[in-house]
């Protein structure tokens, strides 16, 4: 089938993100259709629409499904405090461990100042050992000598002035007692000097040592607490991330129950449309199945055959061209239409040759058009999913028979919407 479809260059779409909130199924649904139809919906029993007690079902619905989103944004703010709690416990947790790294590097550098110390106790100990041994051959010869002065005599300086024969003998005699006088002395004072060293050697070694210990007891003791302190941010850790569970849990079931009440809205909504179109004269077949994303994150908005192609095409007779901005794709009337991609309605009215005319802003100057539509599912403003719903194909405005006109626009610009699928 051929059918001719006017061009739209004005459109200029919006740019808001899609709508973050999911599954949002069509808080708006058919308010036009069925504004434009109420007058035939109403039954002679007490003036009252067919479709009153349905749509009171439906806003009920709705109401309970915004409830519990609510809950569910509670408790996710609660979740985000939870996890700055989290967040801020396990900076904690690193800055503890880090400290426990420093004190480790000090103990390590006590302990290299404990090995050099005993290192230089070692030496002192080994040096005053070989210095005893020097002392103790030089008060052997200094005994021998002694021992020889008693056999020789009276060792008194007058006997050695009464048997010196000469004057320079004596004083070579009392310079010999004095060299040797003075050589013991000499030793005693070394190994005295040798003894005081070594005593305050070791007193200065055993308090160095001793505060050593001390400081590596200290640093231990350190690394408990921080050992301690790591443990309790740890079980503290380990409660938030129960209660973050547990708030996830109900998280989860708030959003089981905001599923059920939306494939329930879901069903008064397919009930309204029904009541709508059956008051029009147009059947509502059922939606079918949704296709998978392309590589472009669209998906094809009705299941039917390619009817006309994107470009220039004869017009009706054979004379001259028109420029096709768009794709028809054949499909009874009355078969639901789905979005191609999440975004926002631009444009849900009545547009000339293009008929009922919807037009999807997706962001990033990307935005999607359905032409020819019997009725809509959606409103200009509100937000929708990727397969929903918007609307019901049909022959409205410059068509030859029932189909729906599709396009994909960048900013604005008409593109052959293959090139998307």
């Amino acid at each position: 089938m051929s059918l001719h479809c006017p061009g739209v260059h004005f459109l200029n779409p919006l740019n808001p993100g899609p709508s973050a909130v999911r599954r949002n199924k069509a808080r708006a649904a058919l308010l036009l259709a069925f504004a434009a139809l109420a007058p035939l919906l109403v039954l002679s029993v007490g003036g009252r629409p067919a479709s009153a007690s349905t749509e009171d079902q439906l806003n009920d619905t709705q109401s309970k499904i915004a409830e519990q989103n609510e809950k569910k944004g509670v408790l996710t703010d609660e979740i985000a405090g939870l996890s700055a709690k989290i967040d801020n416990y396990e900076a904690q947790v690193s800055a503890l461990r880090a400290q426990e790294h420093d004190a480790e590097l000090r103990l390590a550098a006590k302990q290299q100042e404990l090995d050099v110390a005993q290192a230089q106790v070692d030496k002192a100990y080994h040096q005053l050992k070989i210095l005893a041994a020097r002392l103790k051959r030089s008060l052997g010869v200094l005994k021998q000598r002694l021992i020889a002065i008693y056999k020789a005599g009276d060792s008194g300086i007058s006997d050695l002035i009464l048997t010196t024969k000469s004057y320079s003998d004596l004083i070579e005699s009392s310079s010999y007692i004095e060299q040797i006088q003075n050589r013991n002395e000499s030793i005693v004072g070394r190994v005295r000097d040798l003894r005081d060293q070594q005593e305050a050697t070791v007193i200065r070694l055993k308090k160095a040592k001793d505060t050593i210990e001390a400081a590596r007891d200290q640093i231990a003791a350190e690394e408990q607490n921080l050992a301690t302190a790591r443990k309790a941010v740890q079980d503290q850790q380990a409660e938030l991330k129960s209660v973050r569970s547990e708030r996830q849990a109900k998280v989860n079931s708030i959003n089981s129950k905001v599923d059920h009440l939306e494939d329930i809205e879901s069903d008064l909504q397919q009930k309204i449309a029904e009541q709508v179109a059956a008051a029009s004269g147009v059947s509502v077949l059922p939606a079918g199945p949704m296709t998978s994303p392309s590589a472009a994150g669209l998906i094809w908005p009705v299941s039917g055959t390619l009817t006309s192609g994107f470009g220039a095409r004869s017009s009706p007779g054979g004379i001259g061209s028109t420029y096709h901005e768009g794709i028809d794709i054949a499909v009874p009337e009355g078969t639901p239409i789905r979005a191609a991609k999440g975004g926002t309605v631009i444009m849900a009215s009545y547009n000339g040759g293009y008929g009922n005319y919807t037009c999807i802003d997706h962001g990033s100057g990307l935005s999607t058009c359905y032409g020819h539509q019997s009725g809509f599912a959606v409103s200009a403003g509100q937000s929708v999913d990727q397969g929903q719903v918007i609307g019901y194909s049909g022959n409205t405005g410059s068509s030859t028979g029932p189909h729906l006109h599709f396009e994909v626009r960048i900013n604005g610009v008409a593109q052959d919407p293959l090139g998307y699928l």
